[in-house]
């Protein structure tokens, strides 16, 4: 058995009043004295960063820890942790955090970085080298839909049902170079794509192009950003795994020489906006073949593409179950949307968000 790629992920999550379930600027308060803590754009936010790791068992009792940390030093704060993956009430302080970089977006793209906060999962999975990680790029685009749509947590905003299983899709589509990456012959082509962008102003450097996918700017690695937070940790590993897979397959096929659909930036747009919109309750765009599919139909497929890696990495029952239980529970917004047709309340929502956040019993 051959190692399975490196994986490292960073988890956004969103600090609110216990009381009002609005948003609250203290993330600085929660971040200091956080060694695996990060600001983010928004001062209602903060990144938990979890190391580099080749094994999921390790991975996931890594994310636990980071979890409790984080959660416990909100408490701290007078705030809740909250892993959603958008504003599910209002933002109150609509500020951007102290440091000169984000206030120098918040003056570039003005109302656009004031938007309320969102919180994502990015996953990074190690590469060979470039040249490899572009190829793997071009050829996870097929299935990047539906890794959206296994992970679809934020289904509110002011308060309400937006209707969709991801609003943070829909709300970050104001920023230059989000979606879906475009297609590479090479990393130079990659590399002169990413010039251009910023000479055009449209960006500063290139941690700001926000492709789906996107060759990691520090390591050889592949970050892919679709994803909501997953208020359960075990939806953030299943993901963790589905992705690694995904990249190892994709690289297997580069190496193979095998041919791969190649859908058009506007289908794969609209590919992510029915995931965003749907998620796993209704159909999905299977973009191989133009056409709408019942949303588990597709997830098995994928999950035949994958299945050799995840055999090959030892992820395969881990996976099975991850989705055998994401089909009975639904996706985090239905689990949302379920939660709230119980209470009728979205602040008793968020407290049991809340626990789960930090894989505590109900």
């Amino acid at each position: 058995m051959t190692a399975a790629l490196t994986v490292g992920v960073k988890e956004e999550f969103l600090l609110v009043d216990p009381v009002t379930g609005l948003n609250r600027a203290v993330a600085d308060k929660v971040i200091a004295g956080l060694p695996d803590a990060r600001p983010e754009l928004r001062r209602s936010t903060v990144t938990m960063v979890a190391g580099v790791c080749g094994e999921l068992a390790g991975l996931r009792g890594e994310l636990v820890r980071l979890r409790r940390d984080a959660a416990e030093a909100a408490d701290d704060a007078g705030a809740r942790l909250v892993a959603i993956g958008a504003t599910p009430v209002g933002e109150e302080d609509p500020g951007v955090a102290a440091d000169g970089r984000h206030r120098a977006i918040a003056d570039r793209y003005g109302p656009v970085a004031l938007d309320p906060a969102v919180c994502g999962m990015r996953v990074y999975v190690g590469v060979p080298d470039r040249e490899v990680g572009v190829q793997a790029v071009n050829r996870l685009q097929v299935w990047l839909p539906v890794v959206r749509a296994l992970t679809g947590n934020s289904p509110l905003f002011e308060g309400r049902d937006t209707g969709y299983a991801s609003w943070r899709c829909a709300q970050l589509l104001r920023w230059p170079t989000m979606g879906p990456a475009p297609w590479f012959e090479s990393a130079g082509d990659y590399d002169r794509t990413v010039a251009e962008l910023i000479a055009s102003g449209a960006v500063f450097d290139e941690r700001m192009v926000y492709w789906y996918a996107r060759l990691a700017h520090r390591h050889p690695a592949i970050e892919i950003r679709v994803n909501d937070v997953c208020s359960d940790v075990d939806d953030a590993i299943l993901a963790t795994a589905l992705i690694r897979a995904s990249v190892t397959s994709a690289i297997a096929a580069a190496h193979a020489g095998r041919p791969s659909a190649r859908p058009r930036d506007c289908v794969l747009a609209a590919a992510h906006w029915r995931a965003a919109r749907d998620g796993l309750t209704h159909t999905l765009l299977d973009v191989r073949l133009g056409r709408t599919r019942p949303a588990w139909e597709l997830v098995s497929e994928f999950f035949a593409e994958v299945s050799p890696a995840l055999l090959e990495a030892g992820d395969l029952d881990l996976v099975l179950q991850g989705l055998t239980g994401l089909r009975r529970r639904g996706d985090g917004a239905a689990r949302q949307r379920a939660m709230l047709g119980r209470t009728h309340d979205v602040g008793r929502m968020l407290a049991a968000l809340s626990r789960d956040t930090r894989s505590l019993p109900a």
